[in-house]
């Protein structure tokens, strides 16, 4: 647990124009971020488009990923559903050496109750080797943990903590009063992270941190002056990542950073025209900052 506290990026998945992955850009990915100060790797989470690749794709990047890394960064995979059976049976296929945690975002599509949701979360950690951290984001499953499931979960040994990506304070807080100690309660919002961290929340798991590694870093772990200014730099670019979905957002930017290509797979397409300028201005105006000296890397 010692090692995700701090700053996480859950990484793209680069492509070339016929939609095969690019190793290439993603080898150039891992090392921007892991020379920019994150303190660990999410692999194949939402911003991954883990659920447009093939199984034999998945097992690629991990494997590429877990590669390349070779031990320098601790690693999450992301493995989740809305089968419960299916996230077992995935989680007992995969090769999960070298692998810290397993992020499992709760069930989407199916809206079970509270209690069922519960349920889910208690067989898959019953049933993997390694601990979950629970991802609640309503925004994309259309059903919300309460502040009382992620409390019940916790009690799980194998249950080590939450992404909390609802965007409600009210309830992080009342996670943040409840937990125990050791229990991680992590930002799944980039621009809410000094505000939760002022509550008890331990870093973030973060999706600009594939653009600006440094300031993600700074927001997650610097001081709570630091963390404020870092996140106001923020504000104009992190709303475009997320107005034609995530990751169209962020590649778009990363495209602009020379990393990897603005291509996603469908039934997402790549930002539109007018979303990229407003996106190239913003990460202007932002570049602007950094070189006028606007307190957003220091730590």
């Amino acid at each position: 647990m010692k090692n995700l506290k701090g700053s996480g990026v859950a990484l793209v998945t680069p492509f070339k124009a016929d939609q095969s992955i690019d190793f290439d850009s993603l080898e150039r990915l891992l090392f921007h971020v892991t020379q920019g100060g994150i303190d660990y790797l999410v692999i194949l989470g939402t911003t991954g488009e883990s659920a447009t690749l093939t199984r034999e794709e998945k097992q690629e990047v991990f494997a590429f990923c877990k590669k390349t890394n070779n031990g320098r960064l601790p690693l999450v995979f992301g493995i989740g559903g809305n089968s419960t059976q299916q996230v077992i049976d995935e989680i007992h296929r995969t090769d999960l050496t070298d692998v810290d945690a397993i992020l499992s975002v709760s069930p989407y599509y199916n809206k079970p109750s509270q209690a069922g949701i519960i349920r889910h979360y208690q067989a898959i950690a019953d049933a993997s080797p390694l601990p979950i951290i629970l991802y609640n984001v309503p925004g994309r499953t259309m059903s919300n943990l309460s502040a009382e499931t992620t409390l019940e979960l916790s009690k799980h040994p194998n249950i080590i903590g939450v992404k909390e990506a609802s965007g409600n304070l009210e309830q992080c807080m009342k996670i943040a009063a409840g937990k125990d100690p050791d229990f991680l309660l992590i930002s799944g919002d980039d621009l809410m992270t000094t505000a939760l961290r002022s509550v008890g929340a331990e870093g973030l798991i973060s999706v600009l941190g594939n653009a600006y590694p440094e300031i993600i870093a700074t927001i997650a772990a610097g001081s709570m002056e630091a963390s404020k200014n870092a996140t106001f730099s923020l504000l104009d670019i992190n709303p475009l990542m997320y107005e034609e979905s995530n990751p169209v957002g962020v590649k778009a930017l990363m495209h602009r950073l020379g990393i990897c290509s603005d291509v996603v797979r469908l039934p997402l397409v790549s930002a539109s025209a007018g979303l990229t300028k407003r996106i190239t201005e913003a990460a202007g105006r932002l570049n602007i900052a950094q070189m006028e000296g606007a307190p957003v890397k220091s730590i």
